[in-house]
């Protein structure tokens, strides 16, 4: 019988409409005879548990409680409502939410006859049509090392085992020293400045100063000398990682106090055995090998950039600014997993990472787009990752840096990375897959072509990249 009454209950009015990209807006309705079964439901339940004074439990009549607890319950029931309501228009609709809806629940109240009508926006995943996904046309780049290539690398070996040595008093900074500086940051709107008190400066024509990257450093700082003071703007990008300074001017003070260049180690027996040779021929010939090994890494790397270049040319949709915005902290992370499996000494990988947050506004749509399509080409080719798989990248990480595999995995579970590296492994295997059935043509490195690089192994706001992973875990269960 009640379940008969209860299918007798008129059903929610639900319209849906679009509002933006990956944006909906869902109005609700929900019946008088609705919300009163769900009123009776609760004082029912609130019966059976509460004892008033001259009744036995259970037997307290609804409008005793209705005087005492008439508030409570129907904040409870209105709660109730508008979680089930919009559970049910949003899965009744197939409606992919991206975040959690924005229900302005205490905006809305629950009336006293009549139906209960509200409405909110979701953000949701774009919908869009995939290309051509086999025979994409890709080149790939011929190794060969040259002599001066295999001269550069051991200079570069040079400086990695070379000292920094203060210049003489009066030299003035050049490209590539490590300076010694007092910073003073003021961020418009901010009354009171930062100060950075002996802060390093590393000297590069793109830097930072105090973690706020500063286009031409080098050309605002070469030719300073100790004492010497100099002054810059710049245009924080909206995409930047700290929200305090995102979109926002910061004018910059820097007051040089040190100034240290570095002197490469010399190349005698201490280096060598350092690097296990006899000799600098044998050494150049590994360095050789080395960099053949790089060369043909690039390549393949070049290939999968090709690859996403192409996806992403090839497929058109839209993204709110707000969505692009949130998504920088999970692409730090996303893009540090990236960096981390690629063995990175640890100077190179800081360095790498301040330039990625410096990522500017048409980067990140790229980036959130190419998540996206991933996404929706590694369903497509029902690309799956299995937890031996996932164990078996860790072991090989954790082997580089000399950590036992069962205490990185629990670091990763700790800090979020888990699932980020998982998505990682999954994109890899779907590139992998797409260049089985590329059409690939060799060219000398002399005919690459100088073209814009596509974002690699794409990030997504956090709540995205949250789904995505759950997707993912939910297919490999």
């Amino acid at each position: 019988m009640a379940q008969e009454q209860e299918s007798n209950v008129p059903q929610n009015i639900v319209t849906v409409e679009e509002v933006g990209p990956c944006k909906k807006k869902v109005s609700i309705e929900i019946p008088a005879e609705a919300i009163q079964k769900v009123m009776d439901d609760q004082y029912n339940d609130l019966r059976k548990e509460i004892v008033l004074p001259g009744f036995r439990k259970g037997r307290a009549p609804r409008r005793l409680l209705e005087k005492r607890f008439g508030k409570e319950t129907s904040e409870q029931v209105k709660l109730t409502l508008l979680a089930d309501s919009s559970d049910a228009a949003m899965k009744d609709n197939d409606i992919a939410v991206l975040g959690e809806p924005d229900i302005k629940v205490e905006e809305i109240e629950l009336p006293a006859e009549g139906p209960l009508k509200y409405d909110f926006e979701v953000e949701v995943w774009p919908e869009f049509e995939l290309p051509e996904l086999e025979g994409i046309a890709v080149t790939k780049t011929a190794v060969e090392v040259a002599d001066d290539q295999v001269d550069a690398e051991l200079d570069q070996l040079r400086r990695y085992s070379g000292v920094w040595e203060p210049r003489g008093e009066g030299d003035a900074i050049e490209l590539d020293d490590q300076v010694m500086v007092d910073a003073l940051v003021k961020v418009e709107d901010v009354e009171e400045a930062e100060k950075h008190d002996n802060t390093q400066i590393m000297v590069r024509e793109n830097g930072f100063v105090a973690g706020i990257p500063v286009e031409k450093l080098g050309e605002l700082l070469v030719g300073a000398k100790v004492g010497d003071t100099r002054e810059t703007s710049v245009e924080v990008a909206k995409t930047f990682f700290k929200e305090e300074y995102r979109g926002k001017k910061v004018d910059i003070t820097i007051e040089i106090k040190d100034i240290k260049a570095m002197k490469p180690a010399e190349i005698d027996k201490g280096f060598l055995d350092r690097y296990g040779v006899e000799d600098e021929d044998e050494l150049k010939t590994r360095i050789r090998e080395m960099l053949e090994g790089r060369q043909e890494q690039q390549a393949q790397g070049e290939m999968s950039e090709q690859i996403y270049k192409y996806l992403l040319d090839s497929t058109s949709f839209e993204l709110p600014l707000d969505v692009v915005a949130q998504q920088a902290g999970s692409l730090l992370q996303r893009q540090y997993v990236r960096l981390l499996s690629q063995g990175l000494e640890r100077e190179k990988l800081e360095e790498q990472m301040e330039a990625l947050r410096a990522s500017s506004e048409e980067q990140a749509q790229d980036q959130l787009k190419t998540f996206f399509i991933m996404d929706k080409v590694s369903d497509k080719l029902d690309i799956q990752v299995t937890e031996e798989e996932v164990n078996g990248q860790i072991a090989y990480l954790a082997m580089q840096r000399g950590q036992r595999p069962e205490r990185m995995k629990e670091q990763m579970e700790r800090d979020g990375s888990l699932s980020q590296f998982r998505l990682e492994i999954r994109q890899n295997k779907c590139i992998e897959k797409l260049l089985e059935t590329a059409q690939i043509a060799e060219v000398a490195p002399s005919e690459k072509k100088t073209t814009k690089s596509a974002p690699k192994k794409k990030a997504t706001k956090k709540k995205a990249t949250k789904k995505a992973a759950q997707k993912s875990d939910d297919k490999e269960d």
